[in-house]
Formats: structure tokens, C-alpha cells, sequence
């Protein structure tokens, strides 16, 4: 690794562990703060389905701590105990929020769509292109090595780099779904509501990060590329 890359690596790190961290805090907090709704995360989730019309989605309980998640191959809304049994800002943010990606299928959203079919690529790439670019890195030099293993690496990394920003209006269209819905239909009011979309905001600055760190980390990678051919 070059100074640049670790730099970058280091900055990143240090600032989405920062995100990390005042997300936690965030839904603790709120992890204290009742809904005057009154209804359980997993009520939350089922009645925003109905009132969209999705009835072929099941909403599950799952183990971990902020580990919700959608998943469309199975068709369930997958809540933490937290969030499936609380009663609270945060359970109703996070259970309205998974929804959102629950409507997004639903609807056919075009970036959702976008960003599934880039599933099986991004898979591939996450698993060989810190390999292969380590291996263009170490190679390029010696035996009449050139370029092209590098130019492979980058181009792994660069299908890493597009989910991720493909990953930003995904979530922040689910967000703005779930807040639309949670003030219509009175689940969160007044600061109740005003809390959730802090919540939200936080969980989003998590992949704005992580977008970030890719995209810089792809520029340096192109940036090593372009000084070995003037080399």
C-alpha cells in the first residue's frame, strides 16, 4: 500500500467508527423515547404495508442490534428484537424505513432495481479486487510485468465503488418514504417525528461514508495507474 492509500484508509476509518458511534447513541436515545402511537416496531412495519398495499411481504424478527434489513428474495422485513418489540422513535423509524425498501420493490424503483442486478457483480468484486490490485501493485516491474492485472483491479473496484453510491438515493428515497408515511399517518408527531428523521439522517450519513471512502480510494487507485504509465 502507498502512503496515499493508507492516509485515505485511516481518515475514512476513524470517521465512519465517529458515524458509527453517534448512530448508536442516536437510537439509544430514541430507544427511550415512546411513540404516543403506542404500536410495537413490527405493528409499525404491517401497517404500513396494508396502507401500501403490499399484503405477500411477512415482517420478521431477527438477531442483532441494528442488524434490519429488507430482504426482497424472500420477501420479509427483517426487525431486531428492538425494534420488532419496542415502542419507541427509534423502532418506529427503523420498522418504517425497512418498509420504504419493502415499496420500493414493490413499485419497481428504478435505483433499487439498479442496484439488485448489481448484487452478484459487486459480490465478485468485493471478494478478488483488493487481491488482484495488490497483486498488479507487487507484479507491475518485475519479469516484464505490466499493467493489465492492476487495470483488472481497478475495474473490480470500480463495480464496488458504483453500488455504493447507487446505494445513496436507495436509502435516502426509503428514509423519505418512511417519514412521509409516519407523519401522515400520525405514528410519530411533533417532536416524536422531528427525532425519527434524526435518526434516519444519522443511519444515512453511515453509507455516504462509506461511498466516500470507495470513491476516494478508487481515485488513488486510478491516480497509481496513471503515474506507472508515465513511468
Amino acid at each position: 500500500m502507498t502512503f496515499g492509500m493508507i492516509a485515505i484508509s485511516l481518515i475514512f476509518m476513524v470517521i465512519g467508527l465517529a458515524v458509527q458511534w453517534r448512530l448508536k447513541s442516536k437510537f439509544k436515545e430514541y430507544g427511550q423515547v415512546p411513540t404516543s402511537s403506542g404500536l410495537s416496531g413490527k405493528e409499525v412495519a404491517e401497517k404500513m404495508l396494508k396502507d401500501n398495499g403490499i399484503y405477500d411481504v411477512q415482517v420478521i424478527s431477527t438477531p442483532g442490534f441494528l442488524s434490519d434489513h429488507y430482504d426482497p428474495t424472500k420477501k420479509t422485513v427483517n426487525l431486531s428484537p428492538d425494534v420488532y418489540e419496542g415502542r419507541t422513535v427509534s423502532a418506529a423509524a427503523v420498522a418504517a424505513h425497512e418498509c420504504g425498501h419493502a415499496v420500493q420493490h414493490a413499485t419497481a424503483y428504478s435505483m433499487l432495481m439498479l442496484r439488485s442486478k448489481l448484487v452478484p457483480a459487486t459480490q465478485l468484486s468485493s471478494t478478488l479486487s483488493q487481491w488482484v490490485i495488490i497483486a498488479g501493485i507487487g507484479m507491475y516491474g518485475f519479469g516484464g510485468g505490466n499493467q493489465t492485472i492492476l487495470l483488472v483491479g481497478i475495474l473490480l473496484f470500480a463495480i464496488s465503488t458504483i453500488f455504493a453510491v447507487v446505494t445513496l438515493p436507495v436509502e435516502f428515497d426509503a428514509s423519505a418514504r418512511a417519514l412521509t408515511w409516519l407523519d401522515t399517518s400520525r405514528i410519530t408527531r411533533g417532536q416524536e417525528h422531528d427525532k425519527a428523521k434524526d435518526a434516519l439522517k444519522w443511519a444515512a450519513l453511515t453509507y455516504v461514508v462509506s461511498a466516500l471512502a470507495s470513491i476516494a480510494m478508487l481515485v488513488q487507485y486510478i491516480l497509481i495507474y496513471q503515474s506507472r504509465s508515465r513511468d
